[in-house]
Order: structure tokens, then sequence, then C-alpha cells
């Protein structure tokens, strides 16, 4: 008889962007925020609610081994367009309750993802720790 419950560990997972995984990732979370209207309805006491669309944003964090967000932003300034990203998490432990229910990974796919906020370039410590980056992100689209 088993008496531990195995739930979803956030270890076991990856990261594309664009295709190529991020290979020294350290975290992704993706978020979706319905847009909501609220109304009252005559004879009725409480607000009546209702998604009119959606925002859906994100970050991710990797240690730094690759220069692709100089690349983006080099491609920014040379020609002025908005460099659009497909980025994708996979969540996959294959020991958790879920997996073993469903017998599936979690995927989300974002296209037309817009990287937002500060973008690191160049950062320097007398701590002498490995670069890491986090990076923000909106997109346009999701799947599930």
């Amino acid at each position: 008889m088993e008496v531990n419950k195995s739930a979803i560990s956030l270890r076991e997972g990856k990261i594309f962007l664009d295709g190529e995984q991020i290979l020294e990732a350290g975290s992704i979370t993706i978020n979706y925020q319905p847009e909501v209207v609220s109304y009252r309805t005559l004879g009725e006491r409480g607000l009546n609610r209702r998604w009119i669309g959606r925002d859906v944003t994100g970050s991710f964090t990797e240690y730094k081994s690759t220069p692709w967000l100089e690349k983006k932003i080099k491609q920014y300034e040379k020609s002025g367009k908005t460099p659009e990203l497909t980025i994708q998490g996979i969540r996959q432990d294959k020991n958790s309750d879920y997996y073993q229910k469903y017998k599936k990974s979690e995927t989300v796919t974002c296209s037309g993802a817009v990287l937002t906020g500060d973008l690191p370039l160049l950062a320097l410590d007398t701590q002498g720790q490995l670069v890491q980056q986090t990076v923000n992100f909106g997109a346009k689209d999701i799947a599930i």
C-alpha cells in the first residue's frame, strides 16, 4: 500500500526559444490573465462578470551561455522591427501522480512573444557568481 502522494516536481521540464532548447534554463513562468468586465443587472444584488479578452505574460531565467539576446537587440537596432519569438515550456515529471494518471506532459507554447522590461546586456560583480539573466515577455497567442 502506497502512502506518499507524488505532486508534480518543478525541476522536470524544458524551455524552448524559437525551437532551440535553452540548455542552461533555470526557471519559467507563464501567466494567463483574463480581462474581466463587471456589470449589474436590474433585480440582482450581485455583480455579473464576463471574460472579454486576456493577456499572456511570463518570464524565464537562464544561465547565460549564448548571445541570443544581444542578437535580438542588434536586429531591432538595425531594422527597427520588433522581434517576435516562440517560447515553449514543457513540464514532465514521469514520477508524479498527474503524469501517471494522464500519461502526458504539460506544454504551453507562446507565439508572437515580445520581450518586455529591462533586458540585461552586461553585469559585473565582485562576488564572482555565474551570469544569470531573467527575461520578461508578453505573448499574442498561446497553445495549451
